[in-house]
């Protein structure tokens, strides 16, 4: 639970080694920060997220195996996770970007896009919003993104995969609402991370600690949607009345 002066005492990261999740764990109040949890599947990225963590003063850090593909498993995991102690946040922040062409080609691979982006962060949030209601506090950050917003020829398939968490995301927020729990529904750009590694950088495309900073604040400010950086909000608002004509013509 949060502590006197309102600060979060514990997180839960659905995607251990998302690196805009662990800036954020970064940007929280350090020394009022009791409990970590980072789940994702075991590696030497998990292990070096633990460490980087601990390195930083934070404590309390564990590691837990967490498959978003693996929705059988979701109920137990998440609930044992609740059971040892109550959670202030829970990031959700896995995904994958997938490869565009290779969904065209293949659809399996499109399913597994959508089976991780989607199907298994509808599983991992039914649940932890069930328990937030129960313990009557905490929130819930759904990283989405601006794909979400309009799916461009480029990238359809992850965009569609978005737009999807993204609706679902901001109805779970009004089911909660008055609950005590709280959903924060997070938009960011293209972010310098190693999913996006090799590709064309886009207008507006910032690093992980610039969204963490965001997320933080918004928060703290009890905000439900936030688009990161800010200024995207009016881009994607101007983007989504373009005919589709026009749209289909600006550069991927």
């Amino acid at each position: 639970m949060n502590d006197a002066l309102g600060e979060p005492q514990s997180v839960l990261v659905l995607g251990g080694t998302s690196e805009i999740a662990l800036e954020t764990v970064k940007a929280l109040p350090r020394a009022r920060i009791r409990r970590v949890v980072l789940a994702g599947r075991p590696s030497p990225a998990r292990d070096e997220a633990v460490a980087a963590l601990t390195g930083v003063g934070i404590a309390g850090v564990t590691a837990v195996d967490f498959d978003a593909k693996d929705t059988g498993a979701h109920a137990e995991l998440i609930n044992s996770i609740f059971d040892a102690g109550d959670i202030d946040i829970t990031l959700l922040a896995f995904g994958i970007l997938g490869n565009q062409d290779d969904a065209e080609a293949d659809p399996d691979h499109a399913i597994d896009v959508a089976t991780t982006n989607y199907t298994g962060a509808v599983s991992v949030g039914l649940r932890v919003a069930q328990r937030l209601k129960t313990q009557g506090h905490g929130s819930l950050v759904v990283f989405s993104s601006v794909a979400g917003d309009r799916a461009r020829r480029s990238n359809y398939v992850y965009g569609s995969t978005k737009a999807g968490l993204d609706a679902f995301a901001q109805g779970l927020g009004d089911a909660l609402h008055g609950s005590g729990a709280h959903v924060l529904v997070v938009r960011p750009g293209m972010v310098r991370t190693k999913m996006s590694a090799g590709l064309k950088e886009a207008p507006m495309t910032t690093n992980p600690d610039v969204v963490a900073g965001i997320v933080v604040a918004a928060l703290r400010k009890g905000k439900e949607t936030v688009y990161a950086p800010g200024p995207l909000r009016f881009v994607m608002a101007a983007l989504k009345t373009l005919p589709r004509p026009i749209f289909r013509k600006l550069p991927n």
